[in-house]
C-alpha cells in the first residue's frame, strides 16, 4: 500500500488510518508543482491529493480510501458491525468531508474561484464563519463522547485533521470544550504521533 501525500494537507487522515491498522505501507510527499505533471496526472487526472495504491488499485477521494481501509482491515475495528452505525459513520465522514472541509476551500482555495482581492476576502471570511458553525455542531456531537460517534472510527483522524488547519488559521474554538478535548486525545495518540512526525509537522 502506497500512500501519496502534501504535507497536513487532508491524506493526513488516511496516514493516521494506516498506522492504526498497522499494516505495512509506503508514502510518498507529492510538491505541488507536480501535482499537474504528466506522471501524477496518471494517477489522479483531477490532480490532487490523495492518492492511494494497493496492488493494481489506485484511489483518489479521502472518503472512499478511508472506506476502503476500514473494510479490508476490520480487525482494526474502524468501522461498526451493524447497519445503523455503519450509516452513522458515514454520515459524520461525509460532515467531515463534504460541508466542514468544503468551508475550509474558500480559505485556502479563494484564489481558483476569483482574481479580485476583495471577493477573496469575502471568501475566505465566508468559509471561516462557516466552518465555524460546523465546527459548533460537531462541538454538540462530541458531549459525553471521545470519538464523534461514540467509539473510534474513520470520520475522527479527519475531523483531527481539518482541526489542525483552523488551528493553523488561528481560529477561535476556546468555546469549544468537547473539540478541544478531542483534538488533546488525538495529538496524545502513537498512531497521530507517527503520522505526524513522519509528515514533518508540528
Amino acid at each position: 500500500m502506497k500512500l501519496y501525500y502534501m504535507a497536513g494537507a487532508c491524506p493526513l487522515a488516511t496516514h493516521i488510518v494506516l498506522e492504526w491498522i498497522g499494516q505495512p505501507y509506503e508514502v510518498e510527499a507529492v510538491a505541488r508543482d507536480k501535482l499537474k505533471s504528466p506522471e501524477f496526472l496518471a494517477l489522479n487526472p483531477v490532480g490532487s491529493v490523495p492518492v492511494f495504491t494497493d496492488g493494481d488499485l489506485v484511489l483518489t477521494q479521502s472518503m472512499a480510501i478511508l472506506e476502503y481501509l476500514a473494510e479490508k482491515y476490520p480487525e482494526a475495528g474502524l468501522m461498526p458491525a451493524t447497519l445503523e452505525a455503519r450509516a452513522e459513520t458515514r454520515r459524520w465522514l461525509a460532515f467531515v468531508n463534504a460541508d466542514l472541509h468544503k468551508s475550509f476551500s474558500l480559505v485556502f482555495g479563494k484564489a481558483s474561484f476569483t482574481d479580485d482581492a476583495g471577493c477573496q476576502q469575502q471568501l475566505a471570511a465566508g468559509g471561516s464563519a462557516k466552518a465555524l458553525q460546523l465546527f459548533a455542531i460537531l462541538d454538540r456531537q462530541l458531549e459525553g463522547k471521545d470519538w464523534i460517534t461514540g467509539t473510534r472510527s474513520i470520520a475522527d483522524p479527519y475531523l483531527y485533521t481539518v482541526m489542525r488547519w483552523a488551528r493553523s488559521l488561528k481560529m477561535d474554538l476556546s468555546g469549544f470544550k468537547n473539540l478541544q478535548a478531542f483534538f488533546e486525545r488525538m495529538d496524545a495518540d502513537a498512531g497521530v504521533q507517527a503520522a505526524v512526525k513522519a509528515q514533518g509537522l508540528k
